[in-house]
């Protein structure tokens, strides 16, 4: 079934997180797509009531699972066809703020990125090449 999108959001997480964790990284993680590319969102909602709501991404997020090697070949797989993923590092559970997280992720070599989740938007194909060998999340 086509979605109708020439784009694709994809989250890869490593799959042996507890489930809060899974949850946590893919919100934090989509919020780098979302702050990367806002027109991805859509219009706020209304209910029958007229009382007022959010407005969200206006797609799908294909949500995938896999083990580290899994997301380090994601990774590599992002940055060789030039998109820029928002990434979630293991480092990140122990720090409670932004400036934290960045300095975090800012000490350790790209190589060394303990990942525990990875999200890109692009051209689908493109993304489907990203998460080849990833899962469907659970």
């Amino acid at each position: 079934m086509s979605s109708g999108f020439d784009t694709k959001i994809a989250v890869v997480l490593r799959d042996d997180l507890a489930g809060w964790q899974s949850l946590n990284v893919t919100a934090f993680l989509v919020s780098g797509i979302t702050a990367a590319v806002p027109e991805l969102v859509g219009e706020p909602y209304a209910d029958a009531d007229g009382t007022r709501y959010l407005a969200m991404l206006g797609r799908p997020v294909m949500v995938f699972a896999g083990d580290a090697d899994v997301l380090r070949t994601a990774h590599r797989r992002a940055l060789d066809r030039g998109l820029a993923p928002a990434i979630f590092t293991a480092d990140l559970f122990a720090t409670g703020n932004d400036a934290d997280n960045r300095a975090a992720v800012a000490k350790v070599a790209r190589a060394d990125l303990d990942l525990v989740g990875i999200a890109v938007h692009g051209p689908r194909n493109a993304v489907d090449k990203i998460v080849k060998g990833a899962r469907m999340h659970p």
